[in-house]
């Protein structure tokens, strides 16, 4: 009988500690080929970002750590399996090898100890407090990925407003150049005249004024759009935050269609739609999910706990290492119950709750900052759109103002004064159009982040959560 029951033990202890192999991680990050990009525009620019920025890597690293945390959790409904083994010397005192030796005379004072065992034990009942656990933890996963999503959308976002501040800076380059070769040609023709004795050496010196003057501007912009450079290659995740000097930026689109732009048609609906697909907020209302199951968790511990419990163990004192003959074993039940901890489990509970009420605190705080960021986006992208229009229009002028002001001047009926005032008024209207485009590029996007939208071209972002 004995024996049966030791076979018994030893298949359940083998039985339970098998495990099936778990499979590792093959997968490699992929970084992004950037000699195969000539031409970088907001879309691959936010691509990159997506798959390069390190912050992208912890809020992936995070959401892993809470699938860990759920594996734990899950865990705890398996038995458990523990060996132990000692061995030794151990000597007798002397009253005891006394009486020792009167029944043994040929035993020794010093003698070899071991021991082996092996036990499993099965939680069978704990008051439910792994299956809350265990809910805690899935909610844990599922908030670390709506915080992951909420990464992405934020990085989005600082790229798209970088990227068109970089655009901003290459168009003030542009505008800078047109106004450097405009006085170089005015220089050439009033040096002319001076020559011939028709021009005079005032309008020669004003010229080259001017024309130091846009030599400075363009290289305050030269050096804006480097600064821009750096700036985006950070966000990108480059090494050095250097973006390869292969890589040109896309120019900034001066014709594009503002009037079909329909984003903010309907705030009401914007804001709505945010409500539902904002992941920030989908992480605060995981977590506000996962309170309640803290709180259930931590009501367990007023439950006994029962579990099932199987040990062979082994003790000798003839030897290093037990033989069959000190081997038993043993199969039971066993049950505790806390009946007073001081107070501990319902301190546990109070807390559990309290995280609660902070998260829907936070959750409210969201949802009221989110209604807010949305109408804001809205009244910025608005004004935008009206400042495109107006600067459109305000540039027809200028040019129209430009072109009699040089006609009149090399008819002499004008003087250079106006020439430069108008030349002035050009460089100074192109720049604030750039401008009002720029911010108009920039709202739009900070709207579509606002409601969220502003993943939805990006299948990386799409595999990064079926990777999941």
């Amino acid at each position: 009988m004995k024996q049966s029951i030791i076979v018994f033990i030893v298949c359940f202890l083998l039985a339970i500690t098998w495990q099936a192999g778990q499979g590792k991680e093959t997968a490699q990050t992929k970084h992004y080929d950037l000699t195969q990009v000539e031409l970088l525009n907001v879309e691959i620019a936010q691509k990159i970002a997506l798959q390069e920025n390190p912050n992208i890597g912890a809020a992936q690293a995070r959401l892993k750590q809470a699938k860990a945390a759920l594996e734990k959790a899950v865990a705890a409904d398996k038995p458990r399996v523990d060996a132990s083994a000692s061995t030794g010397l151990a000597r007798y005192s002397d009253t005891t090898y006394d009486v020792v030796s009167l029944s043994d005379p040929s035993a020794d004072q010093n003698y070899a100890v071991g021991s082996l065992g092996l036990q499993a034990s099965w939680l069978l009942f704990d008051g439910y407090a792994r299956k809350f656990r265990k809910e805690q933890a899935r909610y844990g996963v599922q908030s670390s990925a709506a915080s992951r999503d909420n990464t992405q959308r934020i990085l989005a976002s600082a790229v798209a407003d970088t990227f068109f501040n970089a655009q901003q800076a290459l168009a003030a380059i542009e505008i800078a150049a047109a106004n450097k070769e405009f006085y170089e040609k005015q220089l050439q023709d009033a040096e002319s005249r001076l020559e011939v004795g028709s021009g005079s050496l005032s309008d020669v010196l004003n010229i080259k004024v001017q024309l130091n003057s846009a030599k400075n501007s363009l290289l305050t912009s030269g050096r804006d759009y480097e600064v821009a450079r750096y700036a985006l290659a950070a966000l990108l995740g480059l090494a050095d935050s250097v973006l390869p000097k292969t890589v040109k930026l896309a120019e900034l689109d001066k014709d594009c269609d503002i009037a079909a732009d329909n984003t903010s048609a309907d705030g009401e609906k914007l804001i709505a739609e945010a409500l539902q697909t904002r992941p920030d907020l989908t992480a605060l209302d995981m977590r506000i999910k996962g309170a309640d199951s803290g709180i259930e968790q931590a009501k367990a511990g007023d439950w006994p706990t029962v579990q099932l419990v199987g040990k062979i163990d082994g003790n000798t004192q003839d030897s290093p290492v037990p033989a069959g003959e000190d081997f038993g074993a043993s199969l039971g039940v066993s049950a505790s119950w806390n009946l007073y901890s001081g107070g501990a489990v319902d301190a546990a509970v109070l807390e559990a709750r309290q995280a609660k009420r902070e998260a829907k605190y936070a959750y409210a705080e969201l949802r009221n900052s989110i209604a807010a960021e949305v109408q804001q986006d809205i009244t910025r992208l608005t004004a935008a759109r009206e400042q495109v229009r107006l600067q459109r229009e305000t540039l027809e002028l200028v040019e129209e103002n430009r072109k009699l002001a040089k006609s009149e001047y090399e008819a002499g009926s004008a003087s250079l004064v106006r020439l430069n005032e108008a030349q002035r008024d050009l460089t100074a209207t192109y720049g604030r159009l750039v401008q009002a485009l720029v911010s108009y590029q920039q709202a739009r996007h900070q709207l579509l982040a606002a409601v969220g939208r502003n993943l939805e071209s990006f299948p990386c972002a799409d595999e990064s959560r079926a990777a999941e």
